[in-house]
Formats: structure tokens, C-alpha cells, sequence
């Protein structure tokens, strides 16, 4: 029996799935896609705000430096596949791209549907949009699947079913279950890139306030400080959001009140030396104004009450006779504006998700499980998580491209 008659299932049409079928068609394998939703790529058509950061246009120590769990595991299917193959497929199916700030790399479209739509294509005809419930096996090696009640024999089987984020997407958790049913060990799944909640009164004054340009540190109680960035964030009801948030809540081990903190750097550009000399030009052009009137031209508007009240000045108070102490009291909460962190929001607000099988029941070289000839891995089902900026879909490509390529070869095995 050659490998084009044997049977390979595909279980998750998002982006891990739709590469790996993709793959397995072109090396002439047959394949069926299993997706328990009407219409493929859902998450993919909504990530990015709906452009879809489809890649990171990076070296590959820069890709590795932005993969915070498990990078080691990925070297392997990464060179393999590339940001720049990535690139390569999406451009090579009628698909421009552009890279932005950060190297993050978009459709020239804007559409995040251009990148589901060119992938859609190449698995035309191989779909069936049913929800696996088991995977089967028997002498030990994997045998096919149930769909719904209904077994199905295949020959190799890639798991592709994503995390717990986004569950009105599809990912709800069944691969994990699937995994552990047959005796793997799945990582407890947690939120990552996800926001993070505050009990402070003044983001809820703030909230829809966006901050570009500024600098972010996290730090613990003790004063380690954990991460820091550069770049944009913004206010909500609940606490903050934005790049740096998402970024930041993957590197927070775990997240209880009172355990950790935010430091904003409003004004990075600027020493302390060189904000206090800002400060004195602003204020000696509105000298007789009052202090709550004098601060337009350094901050905006929704912020300016937040930090008259947080600098215990009052308002009412005339610049010219703000004190020294004040004013340099003024200084370090610009420059370590306090944000205090309770909380991650829900597992359903999260981009991605920590946890997910453990890599070390898999081959990083083709993602075949160990211990169950047959079954395959890709994608958010890993324990395997990157920053925001395109990461997060390349693992998924990179992993995809290898699990498919590494079933193309236990079939050469098995033929």
C-alpha cells in the first residue's frame, strides 16, 4: 500500500490544521480535514483585529527570543519552515504582504480573510465539517477516529484543535481531552496574551485611553522587576490592555492580588533631570493658572485629574507656588506611574493559551507522539507559547509543515 492510498486525518481547521493539510496534499497524501464549525479559520479571521498578523519578518534568534515556553523544541520545525516560507507560501497564492512596525508582517489587504481564503483553497474538497469526539487505536498505534458516534479507520491522524481561547472559535478543549484520554500528559491550560484586571480606582476614570510610546516595567512586591517593553497600552473598565499587556501577561508566572505591579515611564524619552526642566518651561508659561490647568500640553486630557489627584497636589494650587518637593514628587509619577495587577481576565479573553500537550511526549523533529505511532501534534494544542507580533502563527505554520512531513514519513514506513 503506497502512502497517496493511505488515510490521513486532519482534526482543526485553523491555521495549524489548514497548513498541515495543505502540505499533505501537495506531497500527494490522501487527507481529510475534520472541523466541527461551518466554515474554516475562524480564529485566524479575527486575529490581528481582523488584518491578520500572519508572521514575524525576524532572524531566527529573534524568533526564538520571542518564544518564552519550550523555544528549544521548536529549533527543528522552524528552520524547516521560516517566517520568510511563511512569506513565501501566502505570496506565492496571490496574496501581497507588508511588514509593519516590529516586523510584524500583514495582507497589503488589511483582510484577514485573504490569508484564510488562500489556505481554504488548497484544502477544497477535503473538508468535512463534523466534531471528532475519540481517537482510536489498537496494538497500540493509532487506528482512525469517531466522528460523532461513527469510527472511521485512518492511518495517521494530526491533532490541530488549538487551545482554550476564543472558544466560540472552536477551541474548547477537546484536543486536550483527546490527549489525555490516551494516557499523555497535557500541561493545565492557563490565559496568556491575555489582559489583566487592577483594583485602581483610576483605570475605570481612564478607560478607553490609549498610551503610545511608552515604557513598562513589571515587577513583584519585592521589587523584582520581571519584564519590560516598550510601545502601546490602553485603559479599560476592568484594568489594561494593549501590545504590552498581552505581551507582560505571559511573563507573569502567576497572577494574585497584591503579587505584582506595573511602572509606566509616560515620558521615556526625557531623564528625570530633563522632565523636571519640562516641567518648570510648562509651568512658567501658565504661572498664575491653577495646577489642574497647567498640564494640557504634557499629558492627555482623561489622564491629567488622574494624576493631579495621585501627585497630592491640589488642583485649585497656583504653579508658581508648587514647592520643589512637589515638583520632583511630580517627576517620579510620570516616570513610575503605578499600576497594580489582580488578575488575568478570563481564559476565553486570552489570544493564546500556556499549556497544551507536553513536548516532551513528542518528536520536536516531525511532532509524532513517542509513545502512539500514528498521532501527530500542531499548533496552540502544544505546550508552546510566544510574545504578541506574528509568533504565535508561525509556531503553528512551523509545527504544521512538520507534523505533516513527519506523517509522510511513518506512511513511507509503513508501505
Amino acid at each position: 500500500m503506497t502512502s497517496s492510498t493511505m488515510r490521513v486525518a486532519v482534526v482543526g481547521g485553523g491555521a495549524a490544521g489548514l497548513m498541515a493539510a495543505s502540505r499533505l496534499r501537495s506531497l500527494g497524501i490522501a487527507v481529510t480535514l475534520f472541523e466541527r464549525n461551518d466554515r474554516l479559520g475562524r480564529k485566524l479571521a479575527i486575529t490581528g483585529k481582523g488584518r491578520c498578523n500572519v508572521t514575524n519578518n525576524c532572524t531566527p534568534e529573534e524568533f526564538f527570543a520571542n518564544v518564552p515556553t519550550n523555544a528549544r523544541f521548536l529549533f527543528s520545525s522552524y528552520r524547516r519552515f521560516t517566517a520568510q516560507d511563511t512569506m513565501a507560501f501566502f505570496e506565492e497564492r496571490g496574496v501581497p504582504l507588508k511588514t509593519e512596525r516590529g516586523n510584524r508582517v500583514f495582507p497589503v489587504s488589511d483582510r484577514a480573510f485573504d490569508i484564510v481564503d488562500a489556505l481554504a483553497a488548497e484544502v477544497k474538497g477535503c473538508v468535512v465539517h463534523r466534531r471528532v469526539s475519540t481517537i482510536l487505536t489498537a496494538e497500540g498505534r493509532v487506528s482512525g477516529l469517531c466522528v460523532g458516534d461513527k469510527p472511521m479507520p485512518f492511518d495517521a491522524v494530526i491533532l490541530c484543535t488549538g487551545g482554550l481561547s476564543y472558544p466560540k472559535t472552536g477551541s474548547d478543549g477537546d484536543g486536550h481531552r483527546m490527549a489525555a484520554s490516551l494516557g499523555l500528559d497535557v500541561i493545565p491550560a492557563r490565559p496568556s496574551l491575555v489582559p489583566i484586571e487592577s483594583p485602581d480606582w483610576f483605570c475605570a476614570a481612564m478607560q478607553g485611553l490609549s498610551l503610545k510610546n511608552v515604557a513598562l516595567r513589571v515587577e513583584t512586591v519585592e521589587g523584582k522587576t520581571v519584564y519590560t517593553d516598550f510601545g502601546e497600552m490602553m485603559f479599560t473598565h476592568f484594568g489594561v490592555t494593549g501590545p504590552m499587556i498581552l505581551s507582560a501577561s505571559s511573563m507573569i508566572p502567576e497572577l494574585s492580588p497584591h503579587r505584582y505591579r506595573l511602572l509606566l515611564d509616560l515620558k521615556p524619552a526625557l531623564s528625570e533631570k530633563e522632565l523636571d526642566h519640562r516641567l518648570l518651561s510648562d509651568f512658567s508659561k501658565n504661572i498664575n493658572r491653577d495646577f489642574g490647568n497647567a498640564l494640557g500640553a504634557l499629558l492627555p486630557a482623561k489622564m491629567i485629574p488622574v494624576i493631579v489627584t495621585l501627585s497630592g497636589i491640589s488642583a485649585a494650587k497656583k504653579v508658581n507656588a508648587i514647592t520643589r518637593e512637589e515638583r520632583h514628587a511630580l517627576v517620579t509619577l510620570l516616570k513610575a506611574f503605578p499600576v497594580r495587577l489582580s488578575r488575568f481576565r478570563p481564559i476565553d479573553e486570552a489570544i493564546i493559551t500556556k499549556g497544551g500537550v507536553s513536548v516532551k511526549e513528542l518528536n520536536p523533529k516531525t511532532m509524532a507522539c513517542k509513545t502512539i505511532p500514528g498521532l501527530f501534534f500542531a499548533g496552540e494544542i502544544l505546550d508552546v507559547d510566544a510574545y504578541t507580533g506574528g509568533f504565535n502563527l508561525q509556531i503553528a505554520f512551523s509545527t504544521a509543515i512538520s507534523a505533516a512531513e513527519g506523517v509522510a514519513d511513518y506512511l513511507g514506513g509503513l508501505s
